[in-house]
């Protein structure tokens, strides 16, 4: 069959690879799987009963899940089949952006996984005229409960029309709205057609390798970054479409325990995860003492002067390998392919890291208005430090001032509602701006650069890519964030969120007192003079004119939360400044 919309792809997966267990999440302790019959049954009452509450194509329904799980997968075959608009949203906005979107899409019913999102929703209900029920998968008392609507459609005598509708469904209509969250301003609403998802799934088949001594009944995926964010919403169709196995994770928290659970052969990942997952690593080893924590050092230390990637060769890596690098696959359950990363760049010295330890990550790129791939690295066609070969179906073309512009059946529609914003990223002869600055390599791999807007001028005219900046920073123990600054000023400057766990235990092993909030370690004179050593390693990377010449530490953990992270843990840059502009004016009150 030829896959055109979304909801061909669990049908194609039925008839080709049936399983007990296309969808696995775990509830009160226990993981229960749904079969691809019972996710295509569910889903046709989840289409029967919205038919029968008078929903109709192209009316708007939002979903919002705390975590990844089973119903949110029902929910969005339920919806896409009958032609109605789907709008994922991220659990950990403000209310207020909850209000935004939900108007703006004119949402006509919310489903939510859990009481605290309900409670969120309730807050602003009253001032969204379009909304007229939500729907809760967990039982909150005072809530109306998804199962009304599985009941509603209970009798398939109305299957036909459901059918009907799914017949009349084009390739080119409206799937999804997905609103990112700007850096900056309001969310805007991405408009992705069937064709734009489809093609992008299909485009990127090749680049996901299957393993060909693999039975797809036996392949396993641990999914948890957020299903509302295009990237892992395009990898859970590809999934479906090879017919593995998704188990959904608890929570970021219970990662570990899950990946021991489920012992994965794909997973997604954002560079900060790698980061954690190697910190986690580096805590164990640096402090298992004795002999074990010689070997550590010394097993890192062969790993690291490795400039390629290339299986253990001659006696000491074979040895370094069985003791060390095994154990770290083992802490991601032991049998992973691979890793997809996207998001942000990852740093090319941990890429590399992972990579000799023979745990494969394919980094890639691309936006939420391309579906989101725009190129991804594979295997046998890799290069690490570039975000891989364009997909065969887009042509990607960097402009006279290094902008990355991209053509091809995944770019978007248009943003929702504003004609004028959709204008504005085209190029006249019909490229999409990205927003990124790169280059095409003479082998045709693709490196990102930095973002164009976050590129600034020192009073001097000078231009500083902050990005490339920081993620030289993050690569030490002591820097958990990093925001490069000095927009129109004579140097750039750099505000620190310190790793907070790893200074308390680095002072304890060197009896320091530093304190133990995070207002005292910042206040730390030691601390402040030991990062002062790795901002001069730093330094010595950088041109003159991009090298950090002073720095404050921040009293507080930049988060989501606090307003300084978007859900992608992206810097909020203008958030940031705004709260630590004490910090900045004191860093520029001095200027030599």
């Amino acid at each position: 069959m030829t896959i055109k919309r979304l909801f061909d792809i669990p049908h194609y997966a039925l008839e080709k690879y049936p399983k007990a267990d296309m969808f696995v999440t775990k509830y009160h302790g226990e993981w229960k799987k749904t079969s691809t019959q019972e996710f295509i049954n569910e889903a046709n009452k989840i289409s029967r009963g919205l038919l029968k509450l008078g929903i109709k194509p192209g009316d708007k329904i939002a979903l919002i899940t705390t975590n990844s799980r089973t119903e949110w997968a029902i929910m969005d075959l339920g919806l896409s089949q009958i032609g109605v608009v789907s709008v994922p949203v991220y659990p950990s906005i403000s209310p207020e952006d909850y209000e935004f979107i939900f108007s703006n899409a004119e949402i006509k019913y919310c489903f939510v996984s859990d009481k605290d999102l309900f409670n969120k929703v309730m807050k602003v209900k009253h001032n969204i005229h379009s909304l007229q029920g939500i729907f809760s998968f967990d039982n909150i008392s005072g809530a109306a409960n998804w199962k009304e609507i599985l009941d509603l459609g209970e009798d398939d005598s109305t299957q036909i029309e459901v059918e009907d509708l799914s017949n009349a469904i084009n390739s080119e209509d409206l799937a999804t709205i997905i609103y990112t969250s700007g850096t900056t301003g309001k969310p805007k609403g991405v408009m992705l057609t069937h064709h734009n998802i489809v093609s992008n799934v299909l485009g990127s088949i090749p680049r996901i390798p299957r393993k060909k001594s693999l039975d797809y009944k036996d392949t396993r995926v641990l999914s948890f970054l957020p299903i509302c964010h295009i990237f892992e919403r395009m990898l859970f169709y590809l999934f479906q479409y090879n017919g593995f196995s998704i188990y959904f994770a608890e929570s970021i928290e219970k990662m570990g325990e899950n990946v021991k659970d489920v012992k994965p052969h794909y997973m997604s990942v954002v560079p900060r995860l790698v980061e954690k997952v190697y910190d986690k690593i580096y805590a164990t080893g640096s402090s298992a003492g004795g002999l074990k924590q010689k070997i550590f050092f010394w097993a890192l230390d062969l790993i690291q002067k490795k400039k390629t990637v290339s299986k253990p060769s001659g006696l000491k890596e074979i040895i370094a390998d069985k003791l060390v690098f095994k154990k770290w696959r083992e802490g991601l359950g032991g049998e992973i392919i691979t890793l997809v990363s996207g998001s942000a760049a990852l740093s090319t010295r941990l890429n590399l890291m992972f990579q000799n330890a023979g745990i494969p990550i394919l980094e890639g790129y691309g936006l939420t208005e391309t579906s989101p791939v725009i190129s991804v690295n594979t295997f046998g066609k890799m290069k690490i430090g570039t975000v891989g070969l364009p997909l065969d179906n887009l042509e990607v073309k960097i402009q006279a001032d290094g902008e990355i512009t991209v053509k091809g059946p995944s770019i978007f529609q248009g943003y929702f509602k504003n004609e004028e914003m959709t204008k504005e990223v085209f190029t006249e002869d019909g490229f999409f701006k990205t927003g990124d600055i790169g280059n095409i390599d003479s082998d045709g791999f693709l490196q990102i650069t930095d973002r164009k807007k976050e590129m600034f001028k020192t009073s001097g005219g000078k231009y500083i890519a902050p990005q490339t900046i920081e993620n030289l920073a993050k690569a030490s123990k002591f820097i958990e964030q990093i925001m490069v600054v000095g927009d129109g000023e004579k140097m750039p400057t750099a505000l620190i969120q310190p790793d907070f766990e790893f200074a308390k235990s680095w002072a304890m092993r060197n009896n320091l007192n530093i304190g133990a909030t995070p207002q005292e370690i910042a206040q730390s004179t030691e601390l402040k003079e030991r990062i002062k050593k790795e901002i001069n390693d730093i330094n010595e990377h950088l041109g003159n004119w991009e090298q950090i010449k002073k720095f404050e530490l921040t009293p507080e953990i930049w988060s989501i939360d606090a307003g300084l992270l978007t859900p992608t843990l992206k810097l909020k840059r203008k958030a940031i400044k705004e709260k630590f502009i004490d910090l900045y004016d004191k860093m520029y009150e001095h200027h030599e």
